[in-house]
């Protein structure tokens, strides 16, 4: 039984423990937040774009603390869960590493590449996991690409397009710090830079343009160099002033004998709700001129999660690999942002 301690009860944490409430040999046995109401389980404040929304929570069998110092200490938790703000992680997760604890951390995996490589040398010293909260590889659409990359049936994969994009996220605190968030790059584009790195290995050089906000990348455009010259990558991100599209992402990828493509977004209907749908649904285009149509499920983020944190589950019981959790795939993650950041920023 892996005995769980959540550290930041706000959307995501609240996601996690939802998840964690069904999955079998794990259970959530203690609880951090410095607002004493969400400690008491009124929820109800918790908002985000998808799942259910926040209600009151019966917390009488649940630890609950103030301080991360004082969930780590709990000798009843043995995974320390970080669902707070990024700036944040590097200090917590290396508390819960030095104190024997195992750690899944939400990306971004910390702010700075250096502040990752003290998390993975914690991680090392201590002989503990530590795995990072990459949701995406667990998306369907993006699970079901990399099945297909990985069976081989369409031979080498040559490069790809990927697209992420928001409306301005002005309800966000510190979107726009760089020392806390790190806005678009580090928020949102972190997924396909991660996903990138999953699919293609490090790049060797990025060429980035767009425009810029208070010293972060707002909008722009990266074409990826590899040591592999045939491959050819690209990447668009950032946010939009316009609110009527508050979310898209997609990808186009191409191989030898199929190319992979979709797109959804979520947009303003007639009415004025928010409505979520795909404006290319999940297609393979093959080799014999076909196009092929699988069968994805009903697209519920929260099954990425129960994927995800199965996943986690799994591999402290020895019986899978990190995979796409690894922290070192996450490191490399950030290192790509900031190539990215600083071409863009030079210009």
């Amino acid at each position: 039984m892996n005995k769980v301690g959540i550290v930041g009860v706000g959307f995501m944490g609240m996601v996690h423990y939802l998840t964690y409430q069904k999955l079998s040999g794990t259970q959530v046995v203690a609880i951090c937040d410095s607002n004493r109401d969400r400690l008491a389980g009124d929820w109800t404040g918790i908002q985000g774009n998808f799942g259910p929304p926040g209600q009151q929570m019966d917390l009488s069998d649940i630890a609950v603390y103030e301080s991360s110092e004082e969930l780590i200490a709990d000798p009843n938790v043995d995974l320390v869960d970080i669902t707070l703000p990024p700036a944040m992680h590097v200090d917590v997760a290396i508390q819960a590493l030095r104190a024997g604890k195992h750690v899944f951390c939400e990306k971004p995996m910390a702010m700075t590449v250096g502040d990752c490589d003290q998390m993975l040398a914690a991680a090392k010293e201590f002989k503990r996991q530590l795995l990072i909260g990459h949701v995406l590889p667990f998306y369907p659409e993006y699970d079901w690409a990399l099945q297909e990359i990985r069976s081989g049936k369409h031979g080498r994969l040559l490069g790809g397009s990927f697209k992420r994009i928001i409306s301005d996220p002005a309800w966000l605190t510190n979107f726009w710090n760089a020392d806390a968030v790190g806005g678009p790059m580090l928020d949102l584009h972190i997924h396909d830079a991660h996903f990138i790195r999953l699919l293609f290995g490090m790049p060797t050089g990025v060429t980035t343009r767009g425009s810029q906000r208070s010293g972060l990348a707002e909008h722009w455009h990266s074409l990826f160099e590899f040591a592999d010259s045939n491959l050819h990558v690209h990447a668009t991100s950032g946010v939009i002033d316009q609110q009527g599209r508050p979310f898209l992402h997609g990808f186009e990828i191409q191989l030898e004998k199929a190319t992979l493509v979709f797109e959804f977004a979520v947009m303003e209907s007639n009415t004025g709700e928010q409505q979520g749908r795909y404006l290319c649904k999940p297609t393979l285009f093959d080799a014999a001129g076909h196009a092929q149509y699988p069968s994805l499920g009903d697209g519920d983020p929260m099954h990425a999660f129960s994927a995800e944190l199965e996943h986690v589950s799994q591999v402290l019981q020895g019986n899978m690999e990190a995979g796409a959790l690894a922290c070192e795939l996450a490191r490399d993650a950030i290192e790509i942002c900031q190539l990215q950041t600083d071409n863009l920023l030079s210009q």
